[in-house]
């Protein structure tokens, strides 16, 4: 191995060694506690070295959230690919996106702690604009399925993500809830396939 080749292993090896700590400190103490001198401690260099691969604690965190949209991303096109039909490929993407949100809740938390996502940020992270691409594919077949071509396909998307995103924040703020004797998973995912009902209904009509 050349000399450039390793100072790049190295370079890599450091770079990792930073996410790995951050993402130490994010799951202990919370993303709002991370901070650059926090890491340069825990993996026992100086602050200039972080600088070195970080330009700041807001581009590790973008970092995570790019990485975050990309796990979730697989998720839904994986749910997707599973059934041929739209209508059911829709309430697969809603249920792996539920699965995602509380079985990552340190991603999913990260991934929203700014608000929703916006135009400029859709087209400067390809991970997001992939992770809606699956989102607007399935909803258009529907559109195109459907008796109203009048609806807007990204209006629909946007929609569903509103919506799915304000049930999935209820629930992670929210005390657990049972009801009708249903656990909290097994009522979450009923109110989650009234809406996905809802949604469909109000595509297709």
């Amino acid at each position: 191995m050349g000399i450039v080749e390793r100072k790049e292993r190295q370079r890599k090896e450091v770079r990792d060694s930073i996410l790995h700590a951050a993402w130490h400190i994010v799951n202990e103490d919370g993303w709002q506690t991370l901070s650059i001198r926090k890491i340069a401690d825990a993996i026992e260099y100086s602050v200039p070295v972080v600088y070195d691969h970080f330009e700041n604690k807001e581009a590790i965190l973008s970092e995570f959230n790019r990485q975050g949209f990309k796990l979730l991303g697989d998720r839904l096109k994986e749910a997707k690919e599973k059934h041929r039909k739209a209508g059911i490929q829709l309430e697969a993407i809603a249920i792996a996106y539920w699965d995602f949100a509380f079985g990552n809740k340190e991603y999913y938390q990260l991934m929203y702690g700014l608000g929703m996502p916006n135009c400029e940020s859709l087209n400067s992270v390809p991970e997001l604009m992939a992770f809606i691409g699956v989102i607007h594919s399935t909803i258009d077949e529907l559109i195109k399925e459907g008796n109203s071509k009048n609806n807007d396909p990204w209006m629909k998307v946007h929609s569903f993500w509103s919506m799915i995103h304000g049930l999935v924040s209820i629930n992670l703020m929210s005390p657990p809830v049972t009801h009708l004797g249903l656990t909290q998973d097994e009522f979450n995912k009923t109110i989650l396939k009234d809406f996905i009902k809802g949604f469909l209904k109000g595509l297709t009509e």
